[in-house]
Order: structure tokens, then sequence, then C-alpha cells
């Protein structure tokens, strides 16, 4: 909103500014010094300062005013055409016409400063009341209150000014400002700067516990270990100062932790001078660490500490903040009742933040254990993850994995599950595992969605969902099975975007299935989930993901559908495909905060040779055992089977075969596949019946064929068809 013109053009910044921040300035303690206009002589303003009236050592106990307002006139080039900065507290801050703005900045805070000037320039809205250092020619910092407003007509440019602060007006500032963020380092930082207002030099020291999310417990003093997180103003240090990273020595970490500890009670340590910093810390080498230069120098330690939990003795050290400054500036009791409520106002933001930290890594670890691990010689994988934002409030539901499948085929998946947090990641969790042991198990792509149906319906039961505030409804899941033999991909949606699948002559397209609405979808009419075939040659890409790589809120879904396809096309068969997939993540998904978790799987199909498969279909006839046996010996002797396995071999294939032609019906299909070092048999037949291992009495005539097989193979197994099943084995070769 643009702001109000003043009645009169001749108003002066200070009345406008005095206007803009009314609300931020405090009533008590006489007339407020944003009224004192330029008029005012410079006798004057010594005669208020001297009554008490906000100079800037003014102290709240005198009941005098310690705002003191100056103002900055710059032009459309940012450059100061004019100033009064004559208030006490700006001593030592240069100002000269015809310099830059910037230059009365601490170099790290030119870039955004310099955009919030730019952007009051251009809209012409006013930027009231941030929190913003100034240089002092010494080196040291001043902490004000700054607004940018734009110059009354007709004059151009902009009027900044600056307010130095009154600590109480700081102090609620500041408290309102650290918790903003859930970011440790960001909570630290803000902190820290907050600090400045009360001395030269600032630093915060957070024990290691917060940094790794680990749970806070009863700690003795010697075991606190303290790292430095942040460190203002940013400048260059004297060598083996500790700056932000650094951990610090285990006799600094318990000296300072066990110093604001007294006697089980958090309280502020304060040494007045240099001599006394010395003495406490005795070891020059913890000088050089802690003491910010060799000037003379006071410090204020102040704990960051909570509550323990129920039963503990005493409360809990998260980390210490020091607050330096020149000996001559006494602590007052006032002061630091002030920075004890800043600094235990953030200590339990930081701890808010630790415990995000702790759910961040709990489940971000979840989403990494999902994600493939590799892929196999018939297919190779790869996958990208990126959370929304780097808090677990961000981490959402989204999962891609891939697994091998009995029969030497390969399963793909990727879902999404409905929010973000902890809610959605168990949930996530929970398909994800079902699904796997599911496909495992031999279930069809369809009838695995049926299943996951079921489980997010009760999922959201009163005893699950409801009572816990999350509901996994309309969550979506794609389901494919790839074939490495027959080159193929059985294929199940539920309401998920359509996969893309890149053919080896560069053309793309998406397979799309007959619709289905998400998981859990009671509301809707339910209709069984269509499975899709469709054939994969040597050399293809598939390619799964989320829709947070495809969305958009300026285009359609078509749209980012298409831009999809257009880079994937690009992927050529000989690129290294991780780095394909990040290529084509950073391509698609905004740069910056993302709206929603991105997630790509790609899966490039290479299949089996034909000279390391060999496939038979056989009548159902009593001597169909013998005649598979015969078909089966001159690939395992192409192979160079070993006598042993290729016994083994004909065996587990005369059993199978036997148990299909008794208990089934139909033509008997028998696949026999060379991977590596091990061997597949695979025995399909049209029946529906599942063989089942049971102990077989000493007269039974049957019941002893699958303990032969069972005996002969690594591991063995059913799955089902859509016109059967198909029991398999795996033998070593």
């Amino acid at each position: 909103m643009d702001p109000t013109p003043p009645s009169s053009s001749s108003a002066s910044p200070f009345d406008m500014v005095s206007g803009a921040l009314a609300d931020y300035i405090p009533r008590s303690g006489g007339t407020a010094a944003a009224s004192t206009g330029p008029a005012a002589s410079q006798g004057e303003r010594r005669a208020r300062r001297s009554a008490g009236g906000g100079g800037a050592g003014g102290d709240e106990e005198s009941g005098g005013q310690e705002q003191i307002l100056g103002a900055v006139n710059v032009d459309r080039d940012l450059r100061i055409t004019s100033c009064n900065l004559d208030a006490a507290p700006f001593e030592g801050v240069s100002v000269a016409p015809g310099t830059a703005f910037a230059d009365l900045l601490p170099p790290g805070d030119v870039p955004t400063v310099t955009r919030r000037l730019r952007k009051v320039l251009e809209t012409r809205e006013a930027h009231v009341a941030r929190v913003q250092r100034l240089r002092r020619d010494d080196g040291t910092e001043l902490v004000v209150s700054m607004s940018i407003l734009p110059a009354a007509p007709p004059q151009e440019g902009l009027t900044v000014s600056l307010i130095a602060m009154a600590k109480r007006l700081h102090l609620y500032a500041s408290a309102a400002a650290i918790g903003t963020s859930l970011d440790i380092g960001e909570t630290a930082q803000s902190l820290a700067h907050s600090l400045l207002a009360w001395g030269d030099v600032a630093a915060v020291n957070l024990d290691y516990a917060v940094w790794t999310g680990e749970a806070v417990t009863e700690q003795a003093h010697e075991r606190i270990r303290l790292r430095r997180a942040a460190l203002v103003p940013d400048r260059a240090w004297p060598e083996g100062y500790l700056t932000p990273g650094d951990n610090l020595p285990r006799e600094a970490s318990r000296l300072l932790a066990g110093a604001v500890l007294r006697d089980d009670v958090p309280q502020a340590v304060v040494l007045p001078d240099r001599e006394s910093i010395e003495r406490v810390l005795r070891d020059p080498r913890l000088v050089r660490a802690l003491v910010p230069g060799d000037r003379p120098v006071s410090v204020a330690c102040i704990p960051l500490v909570v509550e323990g939990p129920e039963g503990a003795p005493g409360p809990i050290v998260l980390g210490v903040t020091e607050v330096w400054r020149r000996p001559e500036r006494l602590f007052q009791d006032s002061e630091l009742l002030d920075l004890q409520e800043l600094v235990a106002k953030t200590a339990r933001h930081v701890d808010l933040a630790r415990r995000h930290q702790r759910e961040h890594a709990q489940v971000l670890a979840l989403q990494r254990r999902l994600l493939p691990r590799a892929g196999s010689d018939t297919i190779e994988v790869a996958s990208v993850y990126e959370p929304t934002t780097p808090d677990s409030a961000g981490v959402g539901g989204d999962w891609v994995n891939s697994f091998p499948l009995p029969g030497d085929r390969t399963a793909l998946v990727v879902g999404d599950v409905v929010g973000h947090g902890l809610g959605a990641a168990a949930a996530m969790g929970q398909l994800s595992m079902e699904a796997r042991a599911l496909l495992s198990a031999g279930l069809g792509p369809g009838e695995v969605l049926e299943r996951l149906d079921e489980t997010v319906t009760l999922l959201d039961d009163t005893d699950a969902g409801l009572a816990a505030g999350y509901s996994a409804l309309g969550s979506t899941c794609c389901i494919a099975v790839y074939d490495p033999v027959d080159h193929r991909v059985l294929m199940a949606n539920a309401g998920h975007l359509p996969p893309v699948l890149v053919l080896p002559d560069g053309s793309a397209e998406t397979l799309t299935a007959q619709p289905h609405p998400g998981l859990g979808a009671e509301f809707a009419v339910r209709e069984p989930f269509d499975v899709h075939e469709f054939a994969a040659p040597p050399g293809s890409l598939l390619v799964l993901y989320t829709d947070g790589l495809v969305e958009d809120p300026a285009a359609s879904i078509d749209e980012g559908i298409g831009r999809l396809m257009d880079v994937v096309r690009l992927v050529h068969p000989w690129d290294d495909l991780q780095r394909a997939a990040r290529r084509v993540v950073a391509g698609l998904a905004p740069q910056g905060r993302l709206r929603d978790d991105v997630t790509l799987l790609l899966a490039r199909m290479t299949g089996r040779r034909s000279q390391d498969t060999a496939t038979w279909q056989l009548p159902a006839r009593d001597d169909t055992a013998a005649r598979a046996r015969a078909l089966a010996v001159p690939p395992l002797r192409r192979w160079d089977v070993g006598d042993q396995a290729r016994d083994g071999a004909l065996l587990v294939i005369s059993e199978l075969v036997t148990n299909a032609v008794r208990f089934a019906t139909g033509p008997v299909t028998v696949r026999l596949v060379r991977a590596g070092g091990r061997l597949f048999c695979e025995v399909r037949d049209t029946g529906n019946g599942r063989p089942r291992l049971r102990r077989a009495g000493l007269l039974d005539e049957h019941g002893r064929g699958l303990h032969v097989v069972h005996k002969l193979t690594t591991r063995w197994g059913v799955r089902w068809t859509e016109t059967g099943k198909a029991v398999w084995a795996e033998l070593e070769a």
C-alpha cells in the first residue's frame, strides 16, 4: 500500500517516519525522540539527552526515552544526498553526501538491503521497522530499526529512517523474529544478531545433541560438548579464534556449561575485564580460542537451557551464548535480565528446532531407505528425491522403489501418500513394504493395488487414522513388473500420473491405463484395477515420477508431462543414468523452495540375451515331463552347467511339470534362464490351485515331489498370472 503523503510538501522526513512508526515506539517516558524534528537545534537535542530524554546511554531506570531517530536521504542510484545522524547513538557512523548507502552496512547485509531499497523505489510501498546493523568506524556495529519510505513529492528517491532502538523494544522485536524458522543454524544466527544490541561481538555455542537432533537427557558437565553455531559481526578474526562450525575445546565446554549452572540454577555469568577472563580461562590457548582479539573486553555468558524431563534433577544445557563488549560499559542488572529473557525464549525455539531436526532425520532416513539401491544385469535404475523444505514438515509421502522379484523379474513402484510429515511418512513406509511383500509373494500388480486399497481404508479408520489426525485417503500408486525374457511390462495404476516410455528409436509415449481413483476412494464407483501390458524392447527407458516434478501453477499438468517427455528423450543409451536423472530434475523442478516433493525413477531395460533363455510350450500329457527333460539338456550343456547342477535342474523340471500335468489343465509352458551363476526354472499352467509343501506319510504315494524341489533349490514359490499360475525355482549353476 502506498504511504499516505503528508499534507504539506514541506513535511520533514522525521514527521513522515514518526507517523509510519507510531505503533513501534513506546509511549512511556516523556516525549518520543521520533518527534524531534530537524528544526530543533543541536543544543536543544543535547539538553533533552542530558535531561534523560533518550541519549544513547540512557537506561530505563532513568525514565528517559532511548529511541533516537536519524534519517538518510538517498537518490535513485542509492547514493546519499543528505543526512541527519547527530544523535549520540550514531557517533562513529560516518556519512558523507555522494557516497553509497551500502557503505553504512556490513558487507554481508549489502545484497539484502539493496534489494529492499530498490523494491521500495519500484513499488513505492514503505518497508517499515526491520532490525538492521550499521558499521562504525572502529569496526563495531550499531543495531537499529530501519524503515525505508519513498520521498515525499515532489522529491524523488528514498528516506531511510534509523532508530537506535531501546533495549526493551529490541527485545520484543528479536523474540518475535527468532522463532520464525525451524532451522537450527538460522535460529542461532538470528539470536546472535539480536545480542549485538547489548555488545560488540556475540557468539552462540550449541551442544552436539542439538545439531544431531538427539534426545536431550540429563547431562554431566564433563560430557557437554559445544560447537560454535553463530558469530557476529562477520569479519576477519585472529588465528585460533573459534568461528562457526568449530568445536569448542572440551575444557571450554565444561567451563562455560558449568559456570552457568551453579547450584543447578541457570544464570548469567559476567567477567568484567580481560584480567578476570584470563584468570578464569588460565590456558593461553583457550584465551585465543574464546576472546575476540587483544583489546580490553568484558563478557556476559548466558545459558540456553530448557526444563529437563519429568523426574530430572535440573535444567538441560542446550548451549551457551557470549556477549562481548568494552569493559568501560559495565553490564547493568537490567541488561542482564533482558539478555536472560531473550535467551530463555530462544532456548525454546532451539529445542523445537532440535526436535524437528530429529523428526526430519527420521523421515528422511525412511525416504532414503525406500529408494532403489541398484539394478541388475537386466535393468539399470537411478532415482532422485528432493523434499519440499529442509524441515520435517516439508518431507512428504512421495516414494519410489525397485526390487527383484522371483523368476528373474523386476518390480518398479512409485507412490504419493497424501500430506507431509511423520504421518505421511509412516503411511508411505507401510504401503511400500506391503507392496514389496505382496509382489514377492507372487501377486500381480492389479491384485497388489486391491490390497493396498484396503490398507489405506484401514489406515483411515477411527483408531488408526482419525485419532492421529491424519488421513491417507486418495493416495496414489503405480506398479510395473518387468519381464526381461519376454521384454514386456505389466502395469497397474491407482490414480497416479502416467509413466513415460522412451523407446530405443527416441520416441516417447505416456502409458495410460483405464482411469481409476486413488487408493481408499470409497465414494467412487469401485472398478477392478486395469492391468496394462506393453512391450519394452532392449534399450527402452521407463520414467516413473510424482506430481511435484511436472506441476506448475502457470501451466496445465499435460504441459508439464509434455516437458518431461521432451527432456527424457534427450537421455542417450550411453549416458550415466544417475547423472541423467539429476539433469532431468534440474531441468524441470523449479529453483529455490519447491512446491511439492520431487521424486523421479529412471529404469533402463536391457533384458536377457536370447542365448541365455529357453522356453517351450508343451501339451499336458503323461509323457510331457520326459519331453521337458529332453528339451532342457541341450541348453544346459551349451551353458557349461556342471553335472550335479544339471541333474538337479532336470529333476526339478520333471517334478514341476509332473505336478502341472496332474493337477492343472491346458498347455504347460517351461522356461529355463541362465543368470550368472544361477538357473531359473519356471513352469506355467492354467490351474489356480496353490502347491503346498507338506509332510507325506510312509505309505503315501504322493506329496514327495515338492520336498525334492525344496531340497534341490535355493528357493522356490508360486506367482499368479492372468491365465493361471507359475511355479518357479532357483538353483545354483
